[in-house]
């Protein structure tokens, strides 16, 4: 009587149905470390904690989110008893715990006869589900951000690797050149630079016979001014785009060792040519993300803004290019999109939420639509489709629900998708879904100019 009495949830009723409810519950006992509810089993029952300490967590991915410790006179599991759903997070006690459970038969009867126990309900569901999304929330954006980071990390890494490995490679080639110019008369190597530099080489075989073709033509031609290995060295010029009509007038008066360093000094500075281009291809790509990432941002700008939604998306497929490497990707963008007016950084995440959901549709295997046209009404209307299985319909009308998934436990939060419908929705616009076997699409359609008095997420 005195647990139940220290619930908020059963404090106001009267001593007779207070009695009528103890007679109702069961005790249960944890030790430490046990749990009292588990994420994803059934809610068959809530419980009242009598004595003891327990925490509230749930799970995201690999790891566990910590939501709060309660202690006496809590009450938990209402939420997946009321729904008939499972339950969304796991209860564990910290140290022995004493505990009252009520089964669902007991307490529907006891809502049906009592409205107050009904309104303290509801007064706690409210209050607990509140509390939890605002935590979860800005998890899903740690989260999101973390993905984001480990994405980024493996795309600045590669162009990184390779622009180590090509300056790695010219530090040898000139080496090899000045080895090659040491064995040369200077005004030879003056003479090499002029020619070198004046001949457009050509490029690279296209295909493996014309290579080996090539080769062959270069080999012959090496080896009849002396060189003392004529087909190895024959691969490197080919590979570096050279012909025999180009390369014989440059070595014509090269004979015996000097014929060998021409040729070396041919190929170390065609090659450090090419890998300086390398070096520039891959500091480009390096800059195209920082660029993207900027952008994906707003960094340095104002919350609102003028924004051309292409370049939001654009930057956006370029953040999550990791996770795109196995699907095809379609664009399609309208000429005449008009800019709206809106918070980017909040787009942007909507994007993302809606193309990270297409790629776990498809499992690796598919093509994702992005397209962006003007609205009938003006503004702009966005569509990311997918032709993954669909969304089953019974499922349809709860996608944008808070905490609701079909991902399993710890998988997902089940806040991506209400997120993005109240990004939108504080935008004027509409988020909406069309779904069949073979192909989703998500629409987003946006005013040019949001209501006034809107506020960005967290605002």
């Amino acid at each position: 009587m005195e647990a139940l009495r220290a619930s908020a949830l059963f404090a106001d009723l009267p001593e007779d149905d207070l009695e009528r409810l103890a007679g109702m519950v069961e005790s249960v006992r944890l030790e430490a470390g046990e749990a009292l509810l588990r994420e994803g089993e059934p809610g068959d029952a809530l419980y009242v904690v009598a004595s003891g300490e327990l925490e509230v967590v749930r799970g995201s991915g690999t790891d566990e989110v910590p939501l709060a410790l309660v202690g006496p006179g809590s009450v938990q599991g209402e939420m997946a008893l009321l729904e008939g759903r499972p339950r969304n997070a796991t209860v564990r006690a910290i140290e022995a715990v004493q505990a009252l459970r009520l089964p669902r038969a007991a307490l529907f009867e006891l809502l049906a006869t009592r409205p107050e126990a009904a309104l303290a309900m509801i007064r706690t569901t409210l209050g607990r589900l509140r509390s939890t999304e605002a935590l979860l929330g800005q998890r899903e954006k740690l989260a999101s951000l973390g993905t984001l980071a480990a994405g980024l990390a493996h795309e600045l890494n590669n162009p990184a690797a390779a622009i180590r490995r090509s300056v790695l490679a010219l530090g040898e080639q000139l080496e090899s050149r000045t080895r090659a110019a040491d064995v040369l008369a200077g005004a030879d190597s003056e003479r090499l630079a002029r020619l070198v530099e004046a001949t457009p080489t050509g490029v690279a075989p296209a295909g493996a016979v014309e290579r080996a073709d090539r080769i062959d033509a270069m080999a012959e031609l090496l080896g009849s001014l002396g060189a003392g290995d004529p087909h190895a060295a024959a691969a490197a010029l080919v590979d570096a785009g050279w012909v025999p009509d180009e390369v014989a007038p440059i070595l014509e008066p090269y004979r015996d060792d000097a014929i060998e360093a021409a040729i070396a000094w041919i190929e170390s500075v065609t090659t450090a040519r090419a890998l300086v281009g390398e070096v520039t291809m891959a500091a480009t790509r390096i800059g195209d993300i920082v660029r993207a990432v900027k952008g994906y941002a707003y960094l340095d700008q104002a919350p609102t803004q003028r924004i051309d939604v292409r370049d939001g998306l654009r930057d956006t497929l370029v953040i999550l290019r990791h996770r795109l490497r196995d699907l095809s990707v379609t664009e399609s963008y309208a000429d005449d999109l008009p800019e709206i007016e809106a918070y980017g950084g909040e787009l942007n995440q909507v994007w993302t939420n809606l193309v990270d959901n297409a790629v776990d549709a498809l499992d690796g295997r598919g093509t994702i639509e992005v397209s962006a046209r003007r609205g009938d009404e003006g503004g702009v209307v966005v569509e990311i489709c997918d032709d993954g299985p669909g969304i089953p319909p019974d499922v349809r009308p709860r996608l944008f629900e808070p905490f609701f998934t079909t991902k399993g436990p710890g998988v997902g939060s089940g806040l991506g998708l209400h997120i993005s419908h109240q990004v939108v929705a504080r935008h004027g616009g509409r988020l909406e879904v069309a779904s069949q076997p073979g192909r989703t699409c998500f629409t987003i359609s946006l005013p040019e100019v949001p209501p006034r008095g809107g506020t960005p997420e967290g605002g």
